[in-house]
């Protein structure tokens, strides 16, 4: 099936991408893609959008909206979103697993290398330094999405309220993305819609939900159930997963005591890719590498399964007014409550002197030239590896 891969008749054969390009620009992009979902989005409307030409701003934009307003990784899924619309069903599933393969390698060895030497004391220290940068990193990309879709008023008023709402109740709201879509439609579409353009989300959430906590099964299928539940019921990006991990591992399974998940929530930050590849450094810290390889699978494939199920349908009525609308309404509540998380992230993040000079010098540096992820997330690590031993900060870790 390629339906994705002819939607834009546009596009001229010397830019459009095989599939065997879009595997290597993932396996690039998960291998050196730092920063947290809004970061690699922006990444990658940067690269493919305005460099490689593989796809459209209207594209893009609709990707981003549709994705943040399903459950899961943000980053993956617009991935995979992408390469539906560039290679059809076989790309999609391409691309997405070549995106996700280096987070997996990655984390593993650093599993492995936790379990060997019973800590790495040196992980809080580089978390230390980097963690500031993530914000920038926030800030910096939610202001490239806000010139990408961002149009007019009514945008910024729910993006607005979406981001209050945010910072009020610590997480991102599920419904804020559909309810801010229904007034999308009311105002950009027709009045006189007969059907929500979401059916299909409202059935996946439905059948997420019938995923319950599972006993008298192996730990491996265990690990699988509580992560495909994890994938299927927690929207939006890197922090609102956290809560949820943290009392299912922590208090409910007691799989991991509260030091071990933190570090696999640093682990999740400080390493490229999405922060939910945490979820493959707590398999391997419950099971070893089997444990985390089902858990790997079990937190990305209801994303797969969300992202296709919705992008055939947005494909095919991706110019009707109510579908508009309800893309630039999601999209406003995007940005909103992605500006929301990286509030609730400085929190985590940001707690002395040291940590307010890494973030703000980050913001300037990333606005005035153009720096590369990897290397601000570099020397940023370097920084906190120096300054940690030094200032001793009891605050990481503890908030």
């Amino acid at each position: 099936m390629d339906d994705g891969a002819e939607t834009d008749h546009s596009m001229s054969p010397s830019h459009a991408p095989r599939i065997r390009d879009l595997v290597w620009y993932y396996l690039r992009l998960g291998t050196l893609g730092f920063g947290g979902p809004v970061a690699l989005c922006a990444q990658m409307e940067k690269e493919l959008v305005e460099e490689r030409q593989w796809l459209s701003k209207d594209e893009m934009r609709d990707g981003i909206a549709v994705c943040q307003s399903l459950p899961g990784p943000l980053a993956i899924q617009v991935g995979i979103f992408i390469s539906y619309l560039r290679g059809g069903l076989g790309g999609a599933w391409a691309g997405g697993w070549a995106f996700i393969l280096p987070n997996f390698i990655i984390v593993s060895a650093l599993g492995a290398l936790y379990v060997h030497f019973s800590g790495l004391p040196i992980l809080t220290a580089i978390f230390y330094g980097v963690s500031p940068a993530v914000i920038a990193l926030i800030l910096h990309s939610c202001y490239r999405l806000a010139k990408l879709g961002m149009e007019d008023w009514l945008q910024w008023i729910i993006a607005a309220i979406c981001f209050a709402i945010t910072v009020a109740v610590q997480a991102e709201v599920a419904p804020l993305f559909i309810g801010s879509g229904i007034v999308g439609i009311l105002y950009y579409g027709s009045l006189f819609r007969q059907r929500s353009p979401s059916p299909s989300l409202t059935a996946a959430l439905t059948a997420g939900a019938g995923i319950s906590k599972v006993t008298g099964f192996p730990l491996l299928w265990k690990l699988l159930l509580f992560f495909l539940k994890a994938g299927s019921l927690t929207f939006g990006s890197g922090l609102v997963i956290v809560p949820f991990l943290e009392k299912g591992l922590v208090q409910n399974t007691g799989w991991l005591n509260e030091r071990q998940f933190l570090v696999a929530v640093a682990i999740g930050m400080i390493s490229p890719g999405p922060v939910v590849i945490t979820a493959t450094f707590v398999g391997y810290l419950v099971a070893g590498f089997w444990g985390a390889t089902v858990s790997t699978i079990g937190i990305f494939l209801p994303s797969f399964l969300f992202v296709l199920i919705v992008a055939p349908i947005l494909v095919r009525h991706r110019a009707q007014p109510d579908v508009q609308g309800f893309v630039k309404g999601a999209y406003a509540a995007a940005i909103g409550t992605i500006l929301g998380a990286a509030v609730l992230l400085g929190k985590i993040a940001i707690g002395d002197w040291l940590t307010v000079m890494i973030a703000l010098l980050s913001v300037v540096v990333l606005f005035r030239w153009k720096i590369s992820n990897p290397l601000l997330i570099a020397a940023t690590a370097a920084i906190g590896i120096i300054a940690f031993p030094l200032l001793n900060p009891t605050w990481v870790f503890v908030r």
